[in-house]
């Protein structure tokens, strides 16, 4: 029931047009894969690149980089559902991305990001920002 109502949670966010399940696995600790999917869940750059479809692995290695967790940059693999982007640091070249931006064309979507430090993993769910969410916004002061 707790994980229906999240989704619903996230699926009814301001102007969402995707829900996203960000998981990270391979962190050395459960505080720091919860501390990197956070980070990268709420990421502007990463939402935004979500509602276009720009499998931009590189706005995903920021947030991580972000996060102030353990990482090893040369380590982190990235997954859009089964399609695999980013190989130990290194894009898997523009094949990938491509395949990766079909996927991101759904309204829902998994993106894994292994860091291949350790066993302990962590899921956050997000949404995308849309041109909506910032109507939304930018249409009343608090």
């Amino acid at each position: 029931v707790l994980f229906n109502l999240a989704q619903m949670i996230v699926k009814d966010g301001e102007g969402a047009t995707k829900w996203v399940e960000v998981r990270v696995i391979g962190a050395i600790n459960d505080e720091e894969a919860k501390k990197i999917a956070f980070t990268v869940a709420n990421s502007p750059l990463v939402k935004t690149a979500i509602h276009g479809c720009d499998a931009n692995w590189g706005r995903i290695i920021a947030a991580v980089g972000r996060s102030d967790a353990t990482i090893d940059p040369s380590g982190i693999s990235i997954y859009f559902d089964d399609v695999w982007v980013v190989n130990e640091g290194i894009s898997r070249g523009k094949d990938a991305e491509e395949a990766a931006e079909e996927v991101l064309k759904k309204d829902h979507f998994v993106m894994t990001i292994d860091l291949g430090l350790g066993t302990s993993h962590a899921s956050v769910f997000t949404c995308d920002f849309s041109p909506e969410y910032v109507k939304i916004n930018a249409s009343y002061r608090t």
